[in-house]
């Protein structure tokens, strides 16, 4: 329930939220490592947070509920929610190092676009699917239009960055594969609590990258399983943990209780603008290019139009809560 004049220390831990959530992108790509191994550790340390509360809910739970956490759908869903985050951490990290921070995170934050796109083809060869509503189309038209333009500045020189068409499409298959984890959310979140959902899921994720990486890179032969326990990564790893998780998620969905779900939302899509300031200020990363800039704003206002077209209060609810969780 919303209250009607959330107090001041609220709007202070929602700015601190949005700029916990944005420091993410910006902190991964400060630690010298190839991407997929990162992504497992930044996966493992998430489910070493998620799992003392998780014990805590299971212990809450009837006896149905926990008999249902090991039904095949069950299992079967979770299974494939965590292929998809797996996928998307994946896509996204290795974006990092291909691309400009702010292109990575135009495009891994353009899941909406897609979900729409979507429900628009959907919609035409199935029935029963919702169709997404004018402004929804309004807005992912927009929001194309809008990536499109940043890609003008591809092969430009942007700090120890150049933006690269590859670094950009892993982004946005980083996009496009949390969606899979928004869906399985989506059917799962409807009877399981959030954090019997979220530790399985992230901890599958997390393991499932790292034969990938062992495979594919050299940095796990070096460092191991768990080599983010070493003094040289656990620093980065636990303020990953402790300001993108703990005070950026944590923190707004405690604002949910006191801000309307679309406020929070049009909040979540600011993270490419705050994110790069993060990365400028903090770390000296060099400012996107004027294509960028022009692009990245289009593509924003097409985000902005989806997010606040959401046609019910319960379909509000549930993709604020799955942006946050997916942040």
């Amino acid at each position: 329930m919303v209250t009607a004049k959330p107090p001041l220390w609220v709007w202070v831990l929602l700015v601190a939220a949005i700029f916990g959530v944005s420091s993410a992108g910006t902190l991964l790509q400060q630690i010298d490592l190839d991407p997929l191994l990162k992504a497992s550790w930044r996966l493992q340390l998430t489910a070493v947070v998620l799992l003392p509360f998780a014990i805590v809910q299971w212990r809450q739970q009837p006896s149905e509920v926990k008999a249902q956490m090991f039904e095949k759908r069950t299992l079967a869903i979770l299974a494939l929610s965590g292929l998809a985050l797996a996928l998307h951490f994946g896509a996204w990290v290795a974006s990092l190092k291909y691309t400009t921070l702010t292109h990575s995170l135009l495009f891994v934050t353009a899941h909406p676009l897609i979900v729409v796109a979507g429900m628009f083809i959907l919609g035409i060869l199935l029935t029963g699917v919702r169709q997404p509503t004018q402004r929804e189309l309004v807005g992912a038209m927009i929001g194309f239009a809008g990536a499109a333009l940043t890609l003008l500045d591809e092969g430009t020189q942007q700090g120890d960055n150049t933006v690269t068409l590859l670094g950009d499409s892993l982004a946005l298959l980083g996009a496009f594969t949390v969606v899979g984890y928004i869906v399985c959310g989506r059917i799962l979140r409807a009877w399981m609590p959030i954090f019997l959902y979220a530790f399985p899921v992230t901890l599958l994720a997390a393991v499932l990258l790292l034969p990938a990486s062992m495979l594919i890179e050299n940095d796990f032969a070096t460092y191991g399983v768990v080599g983010w326990l070493d003094a040289t990564f656990f620093g980065w790893f636990l303020a990953l943990a402790l300001i993108a998780g703990l005070l950026g998620h944590t923190g707004l969905n405690t604002c949910l209780k006191y801000f309307s779900p679309l406020v929070i939302s049009a909040c979540v899509t600011l993270e490419p603008v705050i994110g790069s300031l993060i990365g400028y200020v903090v770390f000296g990363t060099s400012l996107p290019g004027r294509w960028t800039w022009f692009g990245g704003g289009v593509l924003m206002v097409g985000l902005l139009l989806i997010v606040t077209a959401v046609p019910t209060e319960a379909d509000t609810n549930n993709q604020t809560s799955e942006a946050i969780e997916e942040a």
